[in-house]
């Protein structure tokens, strides 16, 4: 069942952390759902401008519409992930995404706050949430590339004033977390005291971690070994720290490269285990169970573990006062 984001958000605030993860794929797709039925989890399937151009847009769709129907107990939001305006908009008249998010954290702040209002403006006119960016992580992750001498925390101040000035659903801010597979070296940190101070001066308001991969040591050295060349040294967001973020406001954590990691990992050792094979479902069977109890795993992480009926009875009171 597709919620909108706001909802799911609102559910959770200081409870748990509700899932993001991006799908491309068929084989993603079903591991997504069967992990988060096995987890019995709420979810968001983010889809990017890349999967988009990947897959195709009524494609991508379709295959979601698909696991619907085989899902129908899941509960979930379809989500535009780092879009641009035009994107957005896109998504907005499709009529299908439960929020857009508007990625303008690289433009000066009067020109995110002005470029965000007119998303926001668009999208609330169709019931569609709307996520923005403040602040700017490091890192690289599909078409976005910052270097760390470029990235820097969310202002807690210009946060209060952006959400004010915008009417966002959501705020996506850095607080030391990065895109991509690498991404903690040295004395970097997620910065708690700077998240305290923006929910602070935002009580209630759903706040974002992007980046939040863990990149495990073990998924890195397992692909390695069966030929991959990653950097051995990379490393992510410790999955402790969740549960740290979620009473200080955060409400949905984005979370990419490890799948893509549990996908680089089995096929690796699948056709190295098995250099006969040419039959591309037999990797497809193993990473879709591999991705399921990955996901299974991460919502314990997220406490969002045994939330479905939580969320599905409060959802029905929702309906019922007319919230």
């Amino acid at each position: 069942m597709i919620v909108t984001t706001g909802q799911l958000l609102r559910i959770a605030y200081g409870r748990f952390a509700v899932g993001a993860y991006n799908i491309n794929n068929m084989e993603q797709a079903l591991g997504l759902f069967r992990g988060h039925i096995q987890a019995q989890a709420p979810f968001i399937i983010q889809i990017s401008k890349g999967a988009r151009k990947y897959a195709g847009v009524r494609m991508i769709e379709a295959i979601i519409r698909a696991c619907d129907e085989m899902f129908p107990e899941a509960i979930y939001a379809v989500h535009l992930d780092h879009g641009d305006e035009k994107t957005c908009y896109d998504a907005i008249d499709s009529g299908f995404y439960s929020s857009v998010m508007i990625d303008a954290s690289h433009e000066p702040f009067e020109e995110n706050v002005a470029i965000t209002r007119r998303v926001v403006e668009r999208a609330h006119a169709r019931g569609v949430s709307v996520e923005a960016e403040l602040g700017m992580l490091g890192g690289v992750e599909e078409h976005i590339a910052v270097d760390e001498k470029h990235a820097f925390l969310t202002d807690p101040d210009e946060a209060r004033e952006f959400v004010m000035r915008t009417g966002c659903d959501s705020l996506a801010v850095a607080i030391g977390t990065s895109h991509g597979a690498y991404k903690f070296k040295g004395e970097q940190r997620l910065h708690f005291d700077r998240l305290a101070a923006i929910q602070q001066r935002l009580p209630g308001f759903p706040l974002v971690m992007h980046g939040s991969s863990s990149v495990p040591r073990e998924e890195i050295e397992r692909i390695n070994a069966a030929g991959g060349k990653l950097d051995p040294s990379a490393r992510g967001v410790d999955e402790e720290e969740f549960a740290r973020a979620i009473p200080l406001g955060v409400t949905k954590i984005n979370i990419d490269t490890d799948g893509r990691l549990v996908w680089t990992r089995v096929h690796r050792e699948h056709f190295r285990d098995h250099p006969e094979n040419f039959d591309f479902r037999k990797p497809g069977e193993a990473f879709m169970e591999a991705y399921a109890t990955f996901i299974v795993h991460k919502s314990q992480k997220l406490r969002s573990a045994g939330m479905l009926e939580y969320v599905r009875q409060a959802l029905q009171h929702a309906a019922e006062v007319g919230g």
